[in-house]
């Protein structure tokens, strides 16, 4: 009987409910660095990011008040259009930082960069390798786009709209598995980055797994464009 309920105990923790990160009023459990709180606000029932206005003066982020390692994510993505260059994201297993904002894995968001894994203020180049067919085939600009996220140890991978994209698995044992999200406004455009139905399950972590807080700083190198484009 003992051991029976350990298996119980510990098929509870790898298939946890999946939690809300939004209560569809306030921005409970996320944060916004010193000076740019205007750029993020619940609108119309939606988590808003950016502006109509004004063009974003630098990428921004607001970012969750937790850090999580390994875990299942879905949430529903669309970018309202404006102008100039218009591309957002989310961050998963990231950190602060004070230079650039934020550094890690992104999950890529907007016309030409769907369902990208790019290394955000760290390495400054694509992780994922992206299935342009698939992807061609399930992306929708402008409108919303529902993303699930699963990151089991050093496995990333990322679907869209129940279609998968990207597929990486971390060679580098030193790069952190833990960290915040992040929902992204990139600078440089005027549009609107909305999310909504953000759901997380935390999974079991990874043993022995590079966490932030035991990290030594990488190098980042000079902004060199990506083969996307994207810096």
């Amino acid at each position: 009987m003992k051991y029976l309920l350990i298996g119980i105990l510990g098929i509870g923790v790898l298939h946890a409910e999946p939690v809300s990160l939004f209560d569809g009023k306030t921005l409970a459990g996320w944060e916004v660095r010193e000076g740019e709180e205007k750029f993020w606000k619940v609108q119309d029932g939606l988590i808003t990011g950016g502006s109509l206005e004004e063009k974003v003066p630098k990428n921004t982020f607001l970012t969750s008040s937790k850090s999580y390692e390994n875990f299942e994510l879905t949430y529903k993505l669309r970018l309202v259009k404006g102008e100039a260059f218009q591309n957002s994201g989310m961050q998963i297993r990231s950190a602060l930082d004070k230079k650039h904002g934020i550094k890690g894995y992104q999950v890529d968001g907007g016309i030409g960069y769907w369902g990208d894994l790019y290394d955000e203020g760290r390495r400054a180049k694509l992780c994922g390798a992206l299935d342009p067919a698939a992807l061609k085939a399930v992306a929708r600009d402008w409108d919303w786009n529902e993303y699930r996220v699963l990151c089991e140890g050093p496995r990333i991978q990322v679907w869209i709209n129940g279609v998968q994209v990207t597929d990486f698995t971390e060679k580098d044992k030193t790069i952190p598995a833990d960290g915040v999200l992040g929902l992204q406004a990139h600078g440089g455009g005027k549009f609107l980055t909305q999310i909504k139905d953000v759901m997380i399950n935390e999974l079991s972590p990874t043993p022995d797994s590079a966490k932030w807080a035991d990290a030594k700083e990488i190098p980042k190198p000079e902004p060199v464009k990506s083969s996307t484009g994207k810096n």
